[in-house]
């Protein structure tokens, strides 16, 4: 699976050491571990225009492509399965970005999930990246658009300015170091899902057409703060290159889908119980996160 070699990550000898730790928190086998079958979860909503370009940059070896769509009038899903014979198609039940992933996960049976966007922002081509960091021992690949070498082409002043702030207040509520919490381009191993505690994609939508807590684009910060307090081991941050829209236009509103995700940030904060469906027990502190994929490890306390 993309190159990499039996017992080995990222090149480097030590193999022995990175089965224990992974084996050890995840409970994943060595074998796994050495050739883990990646599924990737593409959430569209009118995207037949960019599909061409997202598709011809994935690995040509992963395992599963599920690709949920949220009702497209444009030939999204037929374009789909013309460019990927064998994608698995899936009808999100409600509306949003969050109840499509929640929807594609419940779908996927690879060992590895990876969450990319369909408007050609999130490059294919950093997939290998994440999933060689969670060989190394990671629990979640994060990717950050402001550290090491990553960067944006697409986020405007306003957006910028919006998720600095919302990143300073998770690292203070939280003490997090997260670099780029608002960021969409998440690797994790599928034993992690339990622990996203996800709204069920079988309930109804509301009444009166809306939202349920969880199925917006808050869906990023709720996965982030979800897997940083419900794990003792590490979350890694990926350096990434955020490109610009390929066609179309963007359905996040940076005020509304802000303020739903400072509303997220402070509702896990202050009334969610730290006891998370799934989380593994553990006296060690809740929340270890590196600044940046450099190979280091940095243990952090949160908040208690």
């Amino acid at each position: 699976m993309f190159g990499f070699r039996p017992g080995s990550a990222g090149g480097r000898s030590g193999g022995t050491a990175k089965e224990s730790s992974v084996s050890h928190i995840h409970a994943i086998s060595a074998s796994v571990i050495d050739q883990p079958t990646i599924s990737v979860v593409v959430p569209t909503l009118n995207e037949a225009a960019n599909l061409p370009h997202v598709f011809c940059d994935l690995p040509q070896d992963i395992h599963q492509l599920v690709l949920v769509d949220g009702g497209s009038v444009d030939g999204t899903v037929e374009v789909a399965e013309a460019l990927w014979p064998g994608i698995e198609i899936v009808q999100q039940t409600r509306r949003g970005k969050g109840n499509a992933l929640a929807c594609g996960f419940a779908r996927c049976t690879g060992d590895i999930i990876v969450m990319i966007d369909a408007d050609g922002s999130t490059d294919p081509k950093e997939i290998p990246a994440f999933v060689e960091a969670l060989r190394d021992g990671a629990a979640f690949a994060k990717g950050t658009r402001f550290k090491n070498g990553g960067r944006s082409l697409d986020i405007t002043p306003l957006r910028r300015a919006g998720n600095l702030m919302l990143n300073t207040t998770v690292n203070v509520l939280f003490r997090t170091r997260f670099s780029d919490l608002c960021y969409g381009y998440n690797a994790f191993w599928r034993s992690v899902l339990p622990v996203l505690d996800l709204p069920d994609p079988e309930l109804p939508a509301p009444a009166d057409g809306g939202k349920l807590w969880g199925d917006g684009f808050e869906i990023e910060t709720l996965i982030n703060i979800r897997v940083a307090r419900a794990y003792r081991r590490t979350i890694r941050e990926i350096p990434s290159v955020e490109k610009e829209r390929i066609f179309g236009e963007s359905n996040l509103n940076a005020v509304r889908d802000g303020l739903r995700v400072l509303r997220t940030i402070f509702s896990e904060r202050f009334t969610r119980s730290a006891a998370i469906p799934g989380a593994v027990a553990t006296t060690a502190p809740a929340a270890v996160v590196t600044p940046a994929f450099d190979g280091v490890e940095v243990p952090l306390e949160r908040a208690s």
